[in-house]
């Protein structure tokens, strides 16, 4: 792993903790809450990190021991990898030392309780967008997801499977790093993003391993996975189904019905759902009017927006951006 990541992207340093408890509030976008255990430490605090539509990554310097909760209506998963030091970390019942050698996966609503063990301790801590694991762990089984994905604690990444996921998330680093404007693209850092969520799944035991064996590596035709890749590409776009049909190279009937054996839904409901699901992350992470968001991620009628995503998220946007 990178031994200074996310240099250019520094978000505090101060000798205030309370500057590292709003930072990464603010970094992960609103989709936790964080507190200390114990007393302030004294010391030098650092965050730096980027954040984007389905994911965050942060890095953390500091001594401080936390506890992070989850924010109602923000279903994210967190990685967190060990750079120097370890880390004490709880999750309900179930405990583990991260370090270089062992990462700790936490799921949607699961409160982390980080201690660091010494002075130095230094991590990694990934968001995902639960969003994003359904949609590619229904890509690996071929079907819907009918509960949550439930993740063990521990992560080991002295084995080759963890190592995997180690070495994707270093390489996304690098990417977010690089100075070359290619690696800034969204289309990389997304696609990057969905290799490490599928390392992950096929790597860590989780309530759905068992539905995992013995499926085909490549389980969608070839059809469908281009057909979503250029809805994710062109999602701020106005989109149609005869627009998905060409990019998938086949006729609209044939990419409807591969959309909803695979992913139940139609194609133009799933243009829907995952605008719904970016249009969230901003009301929550931005400053900017609901409106503004909206019309930036592709929607042309605000009176049938606010009905659709209510019944996606059991509240209206106004109700959402009220938390922020």
């Amino acid at each position: 792993m990178l031994s200074s990541p996310l240099r250019d992207f520094v978000i505090t340093k101060s000798g205030n903790p309370v500057n590292l408890l709003h930072s990464a509030a603010r970094l992960f976008g609103g989709a936790v809450t964080t507190s200390p255990l114990g007393p302030l430490a004294e010391g030098e605090h650092e965050v730096r990190g980027v954040a984007a539509a389905d994911f965050a990554v942060g890095y953390f310097a500091s001594s401080l021991a936390v506890r992070v909760g989850t924010a109602p209506g923000r279903d994210s998963y967190f990685v967190n990898l060990g750079l120097a030091g370890e880390i004490s970390a709880s999750r309900g019942g179930r405990q583990a030392v991260l370090s270089r050698a062992r990462a700790g996966v936490f799921n949607p609503g699961d409160a982390q309780e980080l201690r660091p063990n010494r002075p130095g301790t230094r991590f990694l801590g990934l968001r995902i967008d639960a969003g994003l694991v359904r949609r590619e762990l229904a890509a690996l089984t071929g079907r819907p997801t009918g509960s949550t994905v439930r993740f063990d604690l521990p992560l080991d990444l002295s084995e080759p499977r963890g190592r995997a996921v180690k070495l994707l998330i270093g390489s996304l680093i690098e990417q977010l790093d690089s100075d070359d404007p290619l690696f800034q693209r969204e289309e990389l850092q997304r696609s990057q993003l969905r290799c490490i969520v599928t390392a992950l799944l096929l790597a860590q035991s989780h309530t759905h391993t068992a539905a995992l064996r013995g499926v085909p590596r490549m389980p969608h035709p070839r059809a469908l996975r281009a057909a979503v890749a250029f809805v994710e590409a062109n999602l701020p776009e106005p989109i149609s189904l005869g627009q998905i049909a060409e990019a998938a190279g086949c006729s609209a009937r044939t990419i409807s019905s591969a959309f909803r054996e695979k992913l139940g839904t139609s194609p133009m409901g799933y243009v829907r759902n995952l605008r719904l699901d970016r249009i969230r992350h901003d009301i929550l992470s931005t400053g900017d009017r609901v409106g503004e968001i909206a019309y930036r991620w592709g929607i042309t009628h605000l009176g049938r927006f606010a009905g659709e995503y209510r019944s996606r998220f059991g509240e209206l946007p106004s109700t959402t951006a009220a938390r922020r």
